[in-house]
């Protein structure tokens, strides 16, 4: 057997890296077979040798070195498959099946994949977290000053997305940056997906940290409810209640089996939150408009004498513009009394938008007599200092009766013009410190002036 060992390429102790080349005859003529590396061929082929039938014939009388030449064929087409196999190109040997291994080193000037920060992603906004060993709710509690609604820890969950990987945080008071970046790269579905990448960028992903606002939960809880009024919620089986009252308050009532108990809420979180304001609908007032309903209030300022007015400021539905509408009215230095039964603009057409009057070089403020008329729904506007090259403007609306003050911006244009960029490039902005010292050098300079005048003199 030590013959067949020889021919089929058992490897010995001693023995150098096989000849291919001779093994299959690709080599030169007079090089000697070299035995094959690889073991298990060779004991496949002599388990295929084992394989003959037990009983004798002519063919098994022959001599081992005139079976050599047959076996050595079907050895060397074992081994030329055997080689196709080996050298089928491995593009992905940096990457090892075995999860705690990672890719290889990476070479000179470049960051290895392991190495790299993580990235703390959301808004638009990317930074690398250079502390990766701070938890998830540290990194919230970081973040929430340049983003508001991440304030509440228990609207915010955290996902971490690494490759072809994407994974939620169990656990953000806990679990570190770090960890759940380990996490990622000793999984198997990690490393398959760099094995799978096409592109440098998929091959060198970032790990992107982001967090997730969840939506709060809104509505009323099933043991509680909203009455209007203290009987409504006595009839009912909520324990708890809330009631809105005649003060303008929002009241709680709690049932129990000691009694009933009712008190102001003063944080009520069953309601959706509400900002006062107004909205307007309908274009600007156009500065044109103002400018005439102005002049004709400066019309009733002559000769010392001084009257107030008002118009009333109209929206055509049919042109889609304002109508300003001047009603009959009597009018002294300190109220007007309109009489609006000749008010014949027909209401199918005409909105009524807006009450513009004067107090002529008086203040521009809302007086107790108009607070008892401006009652109706709708804009109110008041002009005074009439008396001025710019008079002053007050604007307000009423909802039922409730006033709630507004820019007068919201509502007409202002008197500003478009002016030529080149302007602003004449004034030089200084600060305040620089503006204060040249301001002192001017006054020591302007004393030093002076102390000359009084030597020559």
């Amino acid at each position: 057997m030590s013959d067949l060992n020889t021919v089929f390429g058992l490897p010995q102790e001693d023995e150098q890296e096989p000849d291919y080349n001779a093994i299959f005859g690709g080599g030169a003529a007079d090089d000697p077979p070299i035995p094959a590396e690889e073991p298990d061929l060779a004991e496949h082929a002599v388990a295929t040798n084992e394989k003959e039938p037990t009983r004798k014939t002519e063919k098994e009388t022959t001599p081992d070195r005139e079976a050599a030449p047959t076996a050595k064929k079907t050895n060397q087409s074992t081994k030329r498959e055997a080689k196709e196999v080996e050298e089928e190109p491995d593009l992905f040997s940096a990457f090892n099946t075995q999860e705690d291994t990672p890719p290889a080193a990476p070479t000179a000037g470049q960051v290895s994949l392991f190495d790299k920060p993580a990235v703390f992603s959301y808004g638009g906004a990317k930074e690398a977290i250079e502390d990766a060993s701070m938890t998830f709710e540290e990194l919230r509690i970081q973040k929430c000053e340049d983003f508001p609604e991440l304030e509440s820890g228990k609207s915010v969950s955290w996902r971490v997305k690494y490759g072809t990987v994407t994974k939620s945080v169990a656990d953000p008071k806990a679990d570190t940056v770090a960890k759940l970046k380990e996490e990622i790269e000793r999984s198997k579905a990690f490393l398959d997906g760099l094995k799978k990448a096409k592109t440098d960028k998929d091959r060198n992903p970032d790990c992107l940290v982001s967090p997730v606002v969840i939506a709060k939960s809104k509505g009323i809880a099933a043991y509680a409810g909203v009455f209007p009024s203290v009987e409504a919620a006595r009839a009912s089986d909520k324990v708890i209640c809330i009631l809105p009252a005649n003060d303008g308050k929002i009241y709680e009532m709690r049932k129990s089996e000691m009694g009933e108990f009712i008190a102001p809420k003063h944080k009520v979180v069953d309601f959706a939150e509400v900002r006062a304001g107004f909205t307007p609908a309908l274009p600007l007032i156009p500065r044109e408009v103002i400018g005439q309903i102005i002049t004709f209030f400066r019309c009733f300022m002559n000769e010392g004498t001084e009257y107030e007015a008002m118009v009333f400021l109209y929206w055509d539905r049919q042109e889609k513009e304002f109508v300003v509408y001047v009603p009959k009215q009597t009018a002294s230095k300190a109220s007007i009394h309109a009489d609006l039964t000749e008010n014949t603009l027909p209401e199918d057409r005409y909105l009524h938008y807006a009450d513009i009057h004067s107090h002529n070089s008086m203040p521009a403020k809302f007086s107790g007599i108009d607070d008892a008329d401006e009652r109706a729904t709708r804009l109110y506007v008041v002009i005074g200092h009439l008396d001025k090259f710019y008079p002053d403007v007050t604007a307000r609306v009423s909802c039922g009766g409730t006033y709630l003050p507004i820019d007068p911006h919201l509502v007409m244009e202002g008197v500003g013009e478009e002016f030529p960029p080149d302007w602003l490039g004449q004034v030089e902005r200084v600060s305040g410190d620089h503006a204060a010292r040249s301001a002192l050098a001017e006054k020591l300079l302007f004393a030093d002036w002076n102390c000359s005048e009084e030597a020559e003199r």
